[in-house]
């Protein structure tokens, strides 16, 4: 990427790593995951499923339903294999989320906007996770320009337009 690299406080990552992760994933199990629409879970996935995505959603009070066609699942396991884990839940959740993360094998661990929580962030990469902190994918995606004029196109990490 031609000009200033961009690099959020805290994570440590810069604007070609960022792209590089929303490249390569595929699978991204949605935690926290909400059937409200004022909810910013609920526009995300809509958001990633739109980009190609293959998202399931996860949150125990939803499990059985369906949220934007995909049927939501009680527990990060229901939702392996996973290449991203993204966040929506309260800092004091984050530890077990990305314990379990860890234990799934999981390629990365996306915390959204407001979420920074250094100690888990730690294990996962001592684990070998790419871990995204305080960042929303669909902002991302759009600062970077990840577009469909990028060649994306409907499949991430493809590398091929539709």
């Amino acid at each position: 990427m031609a000009g200033v690299q961009h690099q959020e406080p805290g994570d440590g990552l810069d604007d070609e790593a960022v792209a590089a992760l929303l490249r390569r994933t595929r699978r991204v199990a949605l935690v926290g995951a909400s059937a409200r629409p004022e909810r910013p879970s609920f526009g995300v996935m809509r958001f990633l499923l739109s980009c190609g995505y293959d998202v399931v959603p996860v949150n125990p009070g939803l499990a059985g339903q369906s949220l934007h066609g995909q049927p939501v699942v009680a527990t990060l396991a229901e939702a392996a294999p996973l290449d991203m884990v993204d966040i929506f839940r309260g800092l004091d959740q984050i530890p077990a989320v990305v314990d379990e993360a860890i234990r799934l094998v999981a390629r990365s661990v996306w915390m959204q906007l407001g979420l920074v929580e250094p100690v888990s962030a730690g294990r996962a990469r001592a684990a070998g996770l790419v871990v995204a902190m305080d960042r929303c994918p669909a902002i991302e995606w759009s600062r970077l320009g990840l577009g469909l004029g990028s060649g994306l196109g409907a499949r991430p990490g493809s590398g091929r337009s539709p």
